[in-house]
């Protein structure tokens, strides 16, 4: 029995098969020991799931060169079956391929990577994972106002990135502009309804100005594009019922909601502290004219 299984052994494919499968065997422990080891070395969350990606891809690359160079003398004559059997696969398999592409398009051309607030596909939230063939994303809006998470996971194929437009929210210029508006009455003191919103505008928001600079300088530097303000900035618009003013700055993309909440809160306290200068206004309705009305008795 001992002799038999010495004579197996010895065989050539045998011999191949069990340096295989300790090779993949050792990678794939190699890869397992890395990712536990680099958590030690790097902080940053992001920086740490892209290692972790890396190490993968590696991993497997090495996997497919060591089978490669151990079965290398076969390969020639599985050369025309896997030509033949390629094109039938490939037309098969058009969309995984086509998001395969996408995939190292996110990778190589920074289209958008774990962390960033994007929509696609028609799906806005933000990414938790760049996987192979799809893009994972944790959703945001829908049936909840404002940039929440509703709790719903989106899985979206990474073919996407050559169909439809990508919103990125966080890439180059990690701030939105965004604007609220607020009505006052007509015969309030507007040049002081300004000056409170202004305060307002630069106790919540103000220290983004300083910050957002710097990336838009980025920004002018990197494309062709205007030299926008960043500082806040309150604008009038008379309408038929009220004064409508428009408080526009720019804030975090992440908490939009947040700074609304307390832009609105700010700006009730400021107006009932007016003294009666500044009214915010509601729709009016005013009766020009009555039809005349007559009144017959029998």
């Amino acid at each position: 029995m001992d002799e038999y299984i010495i004579r197996i052994l010895q065989k050539p494919y045998v011999i191949r098969l069990i340096v295989a499968v300790v090779g993949v065997v050792i990678i794939l422990a190699a890869i397992k020991l890395t990712r536990s080891r680099i958590h030690k070395y790097i902080k940053d969350q992001s920086n740490f799931y892209r290692s972790k990606k890396a190490i993968n891809t590696v991993g497997y690359f090495l996997i497919v060169l060591l089978i490669s160079v151990i079965y290398r003398d076969r390969l020639g004559s599985l050369t025309v079956f896997f030509g033949i059997a390629g094109a039938g696969i490939a037309f098969a398999l058009q969309e995984v391929i086509v998001s395969i592409a996408g995939w190292m398009a996110i990778l190589f051309s920074d289209i958008y990577k774990s962390g960033d607030r994007v929509q696609l596909g028609g799906i806005k939230g933000d990414v938790i994972d760049v996987g192979v063939i799809r893009t994972t994303i944790m959703e945001i809006g829908g049936w909840v106002e404002g940039d929440l998470y509703n709790g719903r996971i989106v899985r979206i194929a990474n073919s996407f990135v050559f169909k439809e437009p990508v919103y990125n929210y966080s890439a180059d210029f990690p701030f939105l502009w965004d604007e609220i508006k607020i009505p006052i009455k007509y015969g309030s003191n507007y040049d002081l309804a300004r000056q409170l919103f202004y305060e307002v505008a630069y106790d919540v928001v103000g220290y983004y100005s300083t910050e957002a600079e710097i990336h838009w300088k980025t920004m002018v530097r990197k494309f062709m594009i205007e030299d926008a303000t960043i500082k806040p900035m309150v604008t009038i618009v008379a309408n038929d019922n009220w004064v409508e003013f428009t408080l526009r700055y720019v804030t975090d993309y992440k908490k939009r909601v947040l700074i609304k909440d307390e832009l609105f809160t700010k700006i009730l306290k400021k107006v009932e502290s007016s003294t009666g200068q500044v009214h915010l206004a509601s729709t009016t309705f005013e009766v020009v004219s009555a039809p005349p009305i007559e009144l017959k008795s029998d």
